[in-house]
């Protein structure tokens, strides 16, 4: 069986991670025992045995600060409070009194106006505060009072006035038995100018809410307070007693309010969130978390408490415990070894997520590493399945967890739907949840799952695409096949039917659809559903099959629709013949909208079968398409002229003539072919456009002789064609002669002939009559003939004349120029070697060179032609063999003579021959040298050559 798995499937345990708190000890050995530490924006402050007080910035850990108190009584630090920048540090005294220190500055200064009080805590202002200047702070005392108090620190003279700026007391907090220590302050801001200041005793959590007016925050909070002037605000209470409390808050990066928050009290942990959209209250969500046995308040009870984004951490007096926010239990613990002392306080460091925890001589960090890897299981087990996804959205492996675990529980909860969403993104085996669902009967449900499975494939799963392509087909199907018989459910059809017509037209189906789109289409076809099977085919532009099933159901129009829609050449090719039949001027317009896209030749068969059984009317249909093709696309095939000229000669005769006279007479701009044309034209007797033909084709005897079947005069129009053919024409011309005498006995037609035709005498008509005929239809005739013969002979005399005169001229010209002559003088020489002209025989040119016999055939021979070339060759070598005396001495005087006079004769004309080739012009001035202006000065078959003998 095939197995579909999602993609992106993760087969992997679960990674043995490090803890969440991963403990640091510090490398420090204080010199004298740790009394107190507090720790803010990476600004740490230790106070050290009576006097000493030691300031490290965390980023530059190497460059400590010690400061002294100054003071010589034996007061102690009782507690020190740091504000959220690192900047002001308070340090309460048991002494009842309060010193300050700036970060900037080295000394500490007392604050007067706090003397005779025991800081319990602090409310830093963190809206108003900055590095000089702390704003309005909220005091709390043991005694349960709450001042509001002011430190600034003049940048001029540091401590020219007292840092402490005012100190008044806005409200006292009281338990049953009266005043208590106020142990903790919070002061948080909400929305709309909303504050919300939060303080505890040791059994009580109280709220005071109220509004400071926009531009009044630097007026301090004494207006809130005064609301509960008469009365207590809401609180909290629980009858344990700690003998002291401590509150922690959490705050996300990023964000100033805090999110949450964990009260340590006698009876265990408050905790819960912070919403400040509630108009009295911000506490939301609260739970307790009760100490567990190993926790009794009266022998190991906590000393502090710290606030994570999942998780609170008590301090013990020799461990740490983590408990989980989420479900309460406890997932961490962390035992300390007796000789590091008893453990003192722990703090978090709210900017850089870090705690820290001391005894008197140890300090130790923990790193908080990756603290939601667990959250999802968490929330999974409390059925927060959203909030689980969103913690190991990162992790493949435990979202499948999640996923199945949600599945499963929607499935339970008969949510079959969402249970099916759920399994189709899990790697649980694909046919294990398919039989799920069969088996519940949630067929809507399994074509859920099936359809988000089909939605996770990768595109190189093909096969399982396809099967499960294949299957919801298949169900889509049946589901509409049961709905479609139902009218009670019509709404759920057409909703149905919509989804099923969107998985056919999905992009990311379309090539598996395409790919067994004959398995589609039979499935469809074994349900019957021929309106689906039209759409499916439509998607897959397998129009063939759409316009088919139009044609098999008489639909011709939606047909042609879908042919227009498309323009497929081919389907308009293939589904013409049929349409035609029945809606052929549709079609000729479809056709016509189509243009040149469609080829004529190929629509020809269609309109051949058409015509041949369609009524006049109708085969006009298929004139007005090859009349677009032939007169708007200008087609040139033969085959479309050719169709459309056997619609002509069979319907429209009145239209064949105009179409062929159009056409030309020119045969090779003619596209129609003219025997089939003559042919066509003969069969239905059409005998002028059988004329018109044997004219282009040039028969013009035949031309003629079948236009004197139907006119003389267009006989006449064709005997003139012929123009460079004199004989003929006559010819074509004597035939309408004889025609007119023979056939019509029209002696005055025949008499106009001999006026039409200058090449037509008298006497070439006279043989035509009949013997017995009146001379006076001819007395005119005859008599221009003879006048004609006249003139003729009179013209032959003059150019007779003319002749002799020329020439006469031309034997003079010939004298003149035999008796030319040149003069030489004995010391010119050759123009081409340079030696004295009379040492050989040599030539004379009227441009006044003159050369040596043999030097003017060694410049000329090169730059003949071949031809000439070789006449030359073979006249030097006559020339060559008359010059030999004759070896005969046997012969008579007379005969020598005789053959010796031959010879010279013959001798004689070798010369002339040679020198019309030789001495045609002169080699310097003549075409020779014109000739020769781009022939290279070496020959490039000789230029190797010529080129080594210069090295």
């Amino acid at each position: 069986s095939v197995h579909i798995l999602s993609p992106g499937y993760v087969n992997a345990r679960l990674e043995k991670e490090t803890p969440i708190f991963n403990k640091q000890r510090i490398d420090f050995a204080p010199p004298e025992k740790i009394n107190s530490l507090v720790v803010s924006s990476n600004q740490l402050c230790m106070s050290l045995g009576k006097d000493t007080l030691l300031r490290i910035d965390l980023g530059k850990p190497d460059e400590p600060n010690q400061v002294e108190l100054g003071r010589k009584d034996e007061a102690k630090v009782y507690k020190m409070f740091l504000d959220h920048t690192g900047s002001h540090l308070l340090i309460a005294l048991n002494t009842s009194e309060c010193l300050y220190l700036n970060r900037s500055v080295q000394k500490v200064r007392a604050l007067s106006r706090w003397k005779g009080h025991l800081i319990e805590s602090v409310g830093w202002n963190k809206f108003l505060g900055s590095e000089t200047n702390t704003g309005p702070i909220l005091v709390g005392t043991s005694q349960g009072q709450i001042y509001e108090a002011e430190i600034s620190v003049s940048e001029g003279s540091l401590f020219s006035t007292n840092p402490d700026q005012y100190f008044r007391q806005v409200y006292t907090l009281e338990e049953e038995s009266g005043p208590a220590p106020v142990c903790c302050l919070e002061i948080e801001r909400g929305m709309e100018g909303k504050f919300f200041i939060i303080a505890t005793t040791r059994k009580r959590l109280f709220q005071f809410v109220g509004k400071l007016p926009e531009g009044t925050e630097q007026q301090g909070f004494s207006s809130i307070f005064a609301v509960h002037a008469d009365h207590l605000p809401s609180f909290r209470e629980f009858p344990a007693n700690l003998g002291f409390s401590e509150i922690a808050f959490y705050t996300p990066k990023l964000r100033s309010s805090p999110r949450s928050f964990a009260w340590m009290m006698g009876n265990g942990v408050l905790y819960g969130t912070l919403d400040y959209s509630h108009p009295d209250s911000i506490l939301s969500d609260e739970r307790v978390w009760v100490y567990p046995p190993d926790i009794d308040i009266t022998v190991n009870k906590p000393i502090s408490i710290v606030l994570t984004q999942f998780h609170f951490l008590l301090l013990l007096p020799d461990r740490v415990k983590a408990v989980c926010t989420l479900n309460g239990q406890v997932v961490f613990q962390d035992l300390f070894l007796e000789k590091f002392g008893l453990l003192t306080r722990m703090i978090k460091d709210p900017t850089v997520q870090q705690i820290w925890i001391h005894t008197e001589k140890v300090v130790f960090r923990y790193h908080v590493q990756r603290e939601s890897r667990d959250v999802w299981k968490m929330y999974m087990n409390m059925n927060k399945f959203d909030l689980a996804k969103e913690y190991c959205k990162d992790r493949p492996e435990c979202l499948d967890i999640v996923l199945a675990k949600e599945a499963e529980h929607c499935f339970q909860n008969k949510r079959y739907l969402d249970s099916a969403k759920c399994y189709a993104l899990t790697q649980n085996y694909f046919e294990e949840i398919a039989l799920k669902f069969i088996e519940a009967k949630q067929e809507e449900a399994l074509m859920e799952f099936l359809i988000k499975k089909l939605s996770n494939l990768k595109p190189s799963e093909k096969t399982q695409t396809t099967l499960l392509t294949t299957w919801l087909t298949e169900l889509y199907l049946n589901w509409l096949g049961i709905l479609q018989g139902d009218p009670s459910q019509r709404n759920l059809y057409l909703d149905t039917r919509e989804k099923f017509r969107t998985f056919l037209s999905s992009p990311k189906n379309k090539d598996c659809l395409f790919n067994n789109r004959a398995s589609i289409y039979e499935l469809l076809a074994s349900h019957g559903d021929t309106e689906h099977m039209v759409y499916f085919a439509v998607i897959m532009q397998d129009y063939e099959r759409v316009v088919a099933h139009h044609c098999q159901h008489d639909e011709y129009d939606e047909a042609l629709n879908v042919l227009s829609r498309h323009r497929d050449e081919k389907l308009f090719y293939k589904f013409s013949p049929v349409l035609i039949q029945h809606i052929p001027k549709k079609v000729v317009d479809a056709w016509i909208s189509m243009g040149s896209r469609l080829d004529a030749r190929n629509l020809i068969p269609a309109l051949v079968n058409y015509s041949q059984s369609a009524s006049t009317q109708q085969i006009n249909e298929a004139i007005r398409y090859m009349e677009f093709c032939v007169y708007q696309l200008e087609e040139t095939q033969q085959a479309i002229h050719n169709y459309l000229l056997s619609l002509y000669a069979l319907c429209r005769p009145d239209s064949l003539l105009s179409y062929l006279e159009q056409a030309g007479t020119n045969p090779n701009r003619i596209h129609y072919d003219l025997k089939y044309a003559l042919r066509l034209c003969a069969e239905h007797g059409h005998h002028r456009a059988c004329v018109h033909i044997y004219k282009v084709m040039e028969l013009y005897e035949e031309a003629v002789d079948l236009a004197l079947q139907v006119d003389v005069d267009l006989a006449k129009s064709c005997a003139d064609l012929p123009e460079d053919d004199e004989e003929l024409r006559k010819k074509l011309w004597l035939k309408i002669a004889r025609h007119v005498v023979q056939e019509e006995k029209d002696v005055k037609k025949a008499m106009a002939c001999l006026s039409s035709c200058a090449l037509l005498k008298i006497e070439d008509v006279l043989p035509f009559f009949p013997d017995f005929v009146t001379i006076d239809h001819f007395k005119e005739a005859i008599c221009n003939s003879l006048e004609d013969y006249n003139k003729h002979i009179e013209e032959l005399k003059r150019e007779m004349e003319e002749a002799t005169q020329s020439a006469k001229r031309i034997r003079e010209d010939i004298q003149e120029m035999r008796n030319k002559y040149g003069s030489v003088e004995p010391q010119e020489k050759c123009a081409a070697c340079d030696f004295p002209l009379l040492n050989r025989p040599f030539y004379l040119f009227l441009c006044g060179h003159m050369f040596h016999y043999d030097c003017l055939l060694q410049a000329v021979f090169p730059n003949l032609p071949a031809y000439k070339q070789a006449k030359l060759e073979d006249l030097q070598k006559k020339l060559a063999a008359t010059s030999q005396p004759s070896k005969s001495h046997h012969r008579p005087k007379d005969a020598d003579t005789i053959s010796l006079g031959k010879g010279q004769q013959s001798r004689e004309q070798i010369k002339a021959d040679i020198d019309d080739i030789v001495a045609a012009e002169c080699v310097y001035c003549g075409e020779l040298m014109i000739r020769s202006i781009d022939k290279p000065f070496i020959d490039p078959q000789k230029y190797e050559e010529e080129m080594q003998s210069w090295l």
